[in-house]
């Protein structure tokens, strides 16, 4: 029976489109990337015979996975060239919005791992689909399957929320953050910080950044002594509070009209990690929002 209309295809596959994306993001970390491959995905719905198809959220699932297992080969030789530290592209979240446990630290790790291993671990850990279901996916066997995810498990364990902050303390921390920075209130910006902590920040080669990582907290506030001087002349524009990829924080524009994400990630001893994303071209789906 040939495939019925366009509508009657969108029909289905609309409603599915913000699981679908959240399996694409996760495998690939860019958001342009993610809604590439649902517009793929899309047109090889339209071209299946969808009377003979149960189950479309399964089916639409293994097709969106398997592009994203296509697309990795070329997404990493990509980041392997890239310029400076690279950070997942940010998706912001009010507090209201339900947040899972990918954070950004867990984004980062899964990058350490091969395509496979990161298919079955956020099918089967993340998204909670049973081994048989995963091998269907991504065309192996459930003992195969099993054992990647087990694999994968092992390697990213440590940058799991080890002490999730409650939302609202999140937030609270990320004001006070916001305030000392651009204050230039080291005292106050030093008692907020473990440590250990270590700054990160993307500018891609297109916006200024700090191509390494500032390690231990002498660096970053020798960092942020220097960064006072720019803000005591050119302020930056809040323009929300909300969770950056699970992790308090806040959008700013900040001088040359730049648009920032800065994210926190906390533990019981402080603020362990600062995200920045300043590279423009990972900012691009935001833009509307911030003006």
């Amino acid at each position: 029976m040939a495939p019925s209309s366009s509508q009657d295809a969108a029909a289905v596959f609309d409603p599915l489109r913000q699981r679908l994306v959240r399996v694409a993001y996760r495998m690939l970390g860019s958001v342009a990337d993610a809604e590439d491959v649902l517009q793929d995905a899309f047109l090889r719905w339209l071209d299946v015979d969808r009377n003979v198809v149960h189950e479309p959220e399964a089916f639409l699932r293994r097709v969106v996975t398997r592009l994203c297992l296509d697309r990795l080969k070329s997404v990493r030789r990509g980041r392997e060239t890239y310029v400076g530290t690279w950070l997942p592209e940010p998706i912001v979240e009010s507090a209201e919005d339900e947040i899972d446990d990918v954070t950004l630290p867990l984004l980062m790790a899964l990058e350490r791992l091969s395509p496979l291993e990161r298919a079955a671990f956020l099918l089967h850990d993340v998204f909670g689909l049973g081994f048989e279901e995963v091998a269907t996916t991504i065309g192996r066997e459930p003992a195969a399957c099993r054992q990647l995810a087990s694999r994968a498990r092992g390697h990213v364990r440590a940058d799991r929320p080890r002490y999730p902050v409650p939302r609202e303390r999140g937030l609270t921390i990320a004001e006070a953050f916001f305030a000392a920075s651009r204050d230039g209130n080291m005292e106050r910006l030093r008692a907020l910080l473990a440590a250990d902590v270590t700054l990160y920040a993307d500018g891609g080669g297109k916006a200024p950044a700090r191509k390494a990582p500032a390690a231990g907290l002498n660096d970053v506030l020798r960092l942020f002594t220097t960064f006072a001087s720019v803000y005591a002349v050119s302020r930056s524009r809040l323009v929300r509070y909300g969770f950056i990829n699970g992790l308090p924080g806040f959008i700013t524009i900040e001088r040359g009209d730049i648009l920032q994400t800065t994210a926190l990630e906390i533990e019981h001893e402080g603020v362990v990690a600062i995200y920045v994303v300043r590279n423009p071209e990972k900012l691009k789906h935001m833009a509307d929002t911030v003006h």
